[in-house]
């Protein structure tokens, strides 16, 4: 029996059929705004073209690209394997390293560049920096992927946000599927509902950062404590973290992307407010799906000073939300040795690439990416603990 994969745009996506379902109804939430208002209504640096692919009648978000190389990672490649990456060169804190690998990068980025490298579809995003997957069968990924390659024959297909620990299946169906598994960053599991989560250390540390609140006078608040008032500051707390302290190339999200997640609860925002003043000064905004959870949004006030910690005590409610509702916590990349300390192991993420269907001119660039970040990429990573 053949699975019925059909895709909608803005156009027809009435009559697309959503599942009665958690998933359905966090999805059509989601996603109907953004195809009906276009991406940079909500993600101020995406530019893309947002399909559903309904396989099955199970919705999956699928973005179009041709070119777009000022485009957040979310949905250019090429931003996060050469511009991202030359930033992220700091860390290694090695200046020789550093000079060899800018020079490298500088040369693949034209070679990327000349092989069309941002001419691809990303499977299953929603413009966010971490895509957390829906259950679909091994024979409904199969068939969404020959539906993906008749419908783009010329653009390579994309399955970002994998990892072994949440993905295994996933990743194993499209290695045999003849895909090519790149690296793409180090990031940070917690497994929060382990019988045995936490050891001596890590319990020690979490109980001393949660106590920081009381000590310097902040009250922990949740989605119904917060109002549309508190919109623009919770945007310029991840500004301040996120865009201007870490990266622009992050997702820059917009004040339409904040409505969307005050009220329809997109993303579940708690957060901590000065109890002086009532003032918001951290904030995290997290979704759940499959024993999951992921935290796109994340900032606080740095002006404030370091010695009150609003970090650690914003990511021990972080911490204590999953463990409380037993779920696996994906805590991105960043901060390694901090998320080590308080129990997180690591691992490996990857881009499964899909370029069979491809001309040989334009299938070279992933093939050199999959083997330099398979031999050097990885290999750092995990020394430099990035």
């Amino acid at each position: 029996m053949s699975l019925s994969v059909v895709f909608y745009d803005s156009t027809n996506i009435e009559d697309c059929p959503w599942p009665d379902t958690t998933y359905g109804l966090y999805a059509i939430s989601y996603l109907i705004p953004v195809m009906k208002e276009r991406s940079e209504a909500f993600v101020g640096n995406v530019r893309t073209r947002l399909l559903v692919m309904s396989v099955d009648g199970i919705p999956v978000p699928v973005t179009v690209n041709d070119a777009e190389y000022a485009n957040s990672y979310a949905c250019s490649p090429y931003t996060h394997y050469v511009s991202y990456a030359k930033q992220e060169l700091s860390l290694l804190r090695n200046r020789a390293l550093i000079a060899a690998l800018s020079a490298v990068l500088t040369g693949i980025g034209g070679l990327l560049k000349a092989s069309r490298f941002n001419r691809v579809v990303h499977v299953n995003n929603w413009l966010l920096s971490t895509n957390l997957y829906p259950a679909l069968s091994d024979e409904q990924w199969s068939a969404a992927l020959d539906g993906l390659i008749r419908a783009f024959p010329g653009h390579a297909i994309a399955f970002r946000s994998l990892n072994a620990s949440l993905n295994l299946r996933e990743m194993d169906l499209l290695r045999e599927r003849r895909c090519r598994l790149v690296p793409s960053r180090q990031i940070y599991l917690l497994r929060t509902g382990d019988s045995d989560f936490g050891n001596a250390k890590a319990r020690w540390l979490l109980k001393r950062d949660r106590a920081l609140a009381e000590r310097h006078g902040y009250v922990e608040v949740g989605p119904a404590e917060m109002t549309s008032a508190d919109l623009p500051r919770i945007a310029e707390l991840y500004k301040l973290l996120y865009l201007d302290k870490y990266s622009l190339h992050n997702p820059q999200f917009t004040a339409r992307f904040y409505e969307q997640a005050l009220a329809e609860g997109t993303l579940e925002l708690h957060g901590y407010r000065d109890g002086a003043t009532g003032r918001l000064e951290a904030i995290l905004g997290f979704y759940a799906r499959e024993g999951a959870m992921t935290t796109p949004l994340f900032g606080y006030d740095t002006s404030r000073p370091q010695a009150h910690g609003l970090y650690r005590m914003l990511s021990a409610l972080l911490i204590g939300i999953a463990q409380d509702r037993g779920l696996l916590l994906h805590e991105s990349s960043g901060a390694a040795q901090f998320k080590r300390n308080r129990g997180a192991v690591a691992d490996i993420e990857y881009t499964a690439l899909y370029d069979r269907h491809l001309p040989a001119w334009r299938r070279g660039s992933w093939s050199a990416l999959e083997g330099l970040l398979g031999k050097i990429g990885v290999p750092l990573m995990q020394k430099y603990k990035l």
